[in-house]
């Protein structure tokens, strides 16, 4: 078991030797992940069997959400991870085996399986926010959104790009941001995963295994099928992703979640939704480089940036927002040229 944290390895080791005194058992890890926690798969030799462990030290993670989200996902009958065993003190987590195969790792392989893994996925996905209670998750209100938004500036132009705006285009910008945001609360709201995406989909019986929730809020309807259909590591042609939103939309209406009955109106709902979230991605993705030293996911910003020109290249009302972009890339270029 290769640590960086000697004590922490340590403190995790003696933690699993107390649950499985009498067993031989070995460790390896089991994921990357973009936070602080860490996850390792535990094989219990005599048994032939194996669990995974999530290491979240308590200083930088809290693992109740994890916990709470996880039973909500398990009653609404989706395959989220058992809780088997807790150390809320620590940070250590003692959980059911998903798998080792992720539906990223899977589409990258051979994507002839992608109608019938999003049709899983999409199905799994209906059933989550059929559950949808008021009040049981945070609400994804402005004040998150708006936080959200403020990546993108403070970290993707600020701090990745060096970029310093005018006053004119600080302006612009808040002012699409509001635009975006007004669409964006104006949608019903449902339990969202807010990170419903191939990664955190594990191949297993019953197909999927549900990964990285923690983060579950209660709000727009249309955000984890934008997550799903505008991955941050793979990408689709347009008309196969619309057929998957298509699909969902169907589903969704048929089970009596409110999607409403045009598909335009919530088709642009998702879009609208969608971009938020890219924008949000493109800074976090620049913080977990500059912040947290992990410099693969911004790699990915330019697939999010397409995603962004292709949705404000489409609506009038954010014509602003592509203008201010091409000046950004304007300014990029200049810099790149002297």
């Amino acid at each position: 078991m290769e640590r960086t944290n000697s004590a922490r390895a340590l403190a995790l080791e003696t933690w699993l030797g107390g649950l499985f005194p009498a067993e031989k058992w070995q460790l390896e890890p089991a994921s990357a992940d973009a936070s602080f926690r860490s996850y390792f798969r535990i094989a219990l030799v005599e048994r032939g069997e194996s669990r995974i462990v999530m290491d979240a030290p308590p200083e930088q993670e809290d693992c109740r959400p994890f916990i709470q989200v996880a039973g909500l996902l398990r009653r609404a009958g989706l395959n989220a991870p058992e809780v088997l065993a807790q150390d809320l003190n620590q940070g250590f987590l003692l959980l059911t085996d998903l798998g080792a195969t992720t539906y990223l790792a899977a589409l990258q392989k051979d994507d002839a399986n992608a109608d019938a893994l999003f049709r899983d996925a999409t199905d799994a996905l209906v059933n989550w926010q059929l559950a949808s209670k008021p009040g049981v998750l945070p609400a994804y209100d402005a004040a998150l959104l708006r936080r959200e938004l403020d990546l993108f500036p403070d970290w993707y132009l600020a701090r990745h790009l060096g970029l310093t705006l005018a006053p004119a285009q600080k302006q612009l910008l808040l002012q699409m941001f509001a635009l975006i945001m007004a669409s964006n609360l104006a949608q019903p709201s449902v339990y969202v995963h807010r990170d419903y995406m191939p990664r955190n989909l594990m191949l297993s019986a019953p197909n999927p295994g549900i990964l990285d929730f923690q983060d579950a809020v209660y709000g727009p309807i249309s955000y984890d099928i934008a997550s799903l259909t505008r991955d941050a590591f793979i990408s689709w042609e347009e008309e196969r992703a619309l057929d998957w939103i298509v699909r969902y939309w169907d589903k969704a209406r048929r089970a009596g979640l409110p999607v409403g009955a045009d598909f335009g109106d919530f088709y642009r709902d998702l879009e609208w939704m969608g971009l938020q979230r890219h924008l949000k991605v493109l800074g976090i993705f620049a913080r977990i480089r500059h912040r947290d030293g992990k410099p693969g996911y911004v790699e990915d910003a330019p697939r999010f940036l397409g995603y962004v020109r292709a949705v404000v290249s489409r609506y009038n009302a954010l014509s602003p927002l592509a203008q201010l972009l091409d000046e950004i890339e304007n300014h990029q270029s200049a810099l790149g040229m002297q």
